[in-house]
């Protein structure tokens, strides 16, 4: 009998290769639920870099109200709560491997977790953050100091684009990446071409986009390999009584000046389902609306999660 007793394996004298495989399988909550307590063999598992070269928290929202004063949403401290705890867990496991961090468009993190996180990620790569509410100029500015490497941003449409722009030129030598969740005006397009002119991949999808926009872009940014403007109304100004109209079809010019790019993603089809929900939401598209996770696809690769 006691021979047949010494033969059995622990589960703490698992492979900790096998251990990672298996860890691999669990979603962000059951890896920080605990398992890393269980004993030494497995906390090691648990912090091992394969697990944390993404960080996606895009399953997890605020439980929020819309306000009329600035930061316009009000979240529920439970919401908080829970969101750090979940920070806390996985920053201490991650070691500072995380490369990919991957917010939900409704989870609006506050100074104090971005910065928190940023001083744990130090060797972030790419950033897909599109609720920036409650992030003032001061935390993004400190994050993106910390934030040496990164080189591909997911963001929303904000009043002030150029102090942003800016510490990532000054900073972030190896950006490349830009996807605006939102229409973007002749002021973001000037700050993009100012302080990234040797930008290469920019995505303006399901937004609104006026034509002397578009062409600026194209003029400007010469290092562009791919822009991608499928699903986008797109605008052209007017003398009165209209001042704008919309444009059924990108004419030849424009063409032209894209030619020279590696791609030129494009959809303006009335039977396009995205192209009439960007219309519907006029130009700014309601993604709680529709399908969880929509909110996540791009037509370029790179961007799509």
């Amino acid at each position: 009998m006691e021979d047949s007793y010494s033969t059995v394996r622990r589960w703490e004298d698992l492979d900790i290769d096998i251990l990672v495989k298996i860890f691999e399988l669990l979603d962000i909550f059951q890896l920080t639920s605990g398992i890393a307590h269980v004993c030494s063999t497995w906390r090691m598992a648990c912090c091992d870099p394969l697990l944390w070269k993404t960080l996606d928290l895009s399953m997890l929202k605020s439980n929020f109200i819309k306000i009329p004063l600035e930061p316009f949403v009000y979240v529920d401290g439970r919401s908080d709560t829970t969101l750090t705890r979940l920070l806390k867990i996985s920053l201490s496991l991650s070691r500072g491997n995380i490369m990919t961090l991957i917010f939900h468009f409704n989870l609006y993190i506050s100074d104090d977790q971005l910065t928190y996180t940023a001083e744990r990620c130090p060797e972030l790569r790419r950033l897909v953050l599109p609720a920036w509410n409650r992030i003032k100029k001061t935390g993004m500015i400190k994050a993106i100091r910390g934030w040496k490497h990164l080189e591909s941003l997911t963001m929303p449409t904000i009043a002030n684009p150029p102090y942003l722009l800016e510490e990532i030129a000054a900073n972030c030598e190896n950006f490349s990446e830009l996807k605006i969740m939102g229409p973007c005006d002749m002021f973001f397009a000037s700050s993009i071409a100012t302080y990234l002119p040797k930008l290469r991949v920019l995505s303006l999808r399901c937004s609104t986009l006026f034509k002397d926009v578009l062409i600026l872009i194209l003029d400007n940014l010469q290092h562009l390999e791919v822009l991608n403007i499928s699903h986008c109304i797109l605008m052209e100004t007017a003398p009165p009584p209209q001042h704008k109209r919309i444009i059924r079809e990108i004419d030849p010019a424009i063409h032209e000046k894209a030619s020279r790019l590696r791609e030129f993603l494009t959809c303006m089809q009335d039977s396009c389902i995205m192209c009439q929900r960007t219309r519907t939401d006029e130009g700014l598209v309601r993604w709680y609306k529709y399908e969880e996770g929509l909110w996540k696809t791009d037509e370029v690769r790179s961007l799509s999660l």
